[in-house]
């Protein structure tokens, strides 16, 4: 086994009608499923936040969301509260063939630190785990779909490919915020990290 499918944050509060919505979020479900039926292994990844966590705008006086604000590790952007532990809309959308991950891999739960992705929190020290459990599994190719691409996406491809592995982000099946330029910015990034877009 040497190639796993990495499914980014395909949560109720991503998807239409949720707290922090991408737009046709739910349009890749049947896709991504499609995908794990070939998949060697699969990993669910699943924004997982406290309530009042620091990236929540409720959480600043005088904050909107999306305002960036100044944290110990940089820059943050502040979001609508959304994938609140226990939650509706931070359970996996029911579309989802959750019954097909190996792994699932939570993240953002540390109130003071957000996480993007999957690898590392923002402080781009603190592990989540996930790069050992792939590396002892003998996995070396990732294939990295979901919620959103300008962001968790983007995250974790560039992660991964910094630690070593052969990523490949599948773009028809992520959808992207494109907040102030913030998808051409990663597409950008994704490719100078030598991730490959397909």
């Amino acid at each position: 086994m040497t190639k796993a499918l990495i499914v980014i944050d395909v949560q109720n509060d991503f998807c239409p009608h949720g707290a922090l919505a991408v737009p046709g979020g739910d349009e890749i479900i049947e896709g991504i499923n499609a995908l794990m039926n070939d998949a060697e292994a699969v990993v669910l990844t699943q924004d997982w936040h406290p309530a009042g966590h620091s990236s929540f705008a409720s959480s600043h006086t005088d904050k909107a969301p999306y305002d960036l604000i100044d944290m110990p590790y940089g820059d943050q952007m502040l979001w609508p509260d959304h994938c609140i532990i226990g939650s509706t809309g931070a359970r996996f959308h029911t579309d989802l063939h959750r019954d097909r991950a190996d792994l699932v891999i939570r993240k953002g739960y540390n109130p003071q630190i957000d996480s993007y992705s999957a690898f590392f929190e923002n402080d781009q020290t603190t592990p989540t785990g996930l790069e050992g459990y792939l590396k002892s599994r003998g996995i070396s190719e990732l294939v990295m779909v979901g919620l959103a691409l300008d962001f968790c996406v983007n995250f974790s491809a560039v992660d991964a490919a910094k630690l070593g592995f052969d990523v490949t982000v599948k773009t028809d099946l992520c959808r992207a915020i494109d907040l102030n330029g913030s998808l051409e910015s990663a597409m950008s990034g994704m490719q100078s990290a030598k991730v490959k877009l397909a």
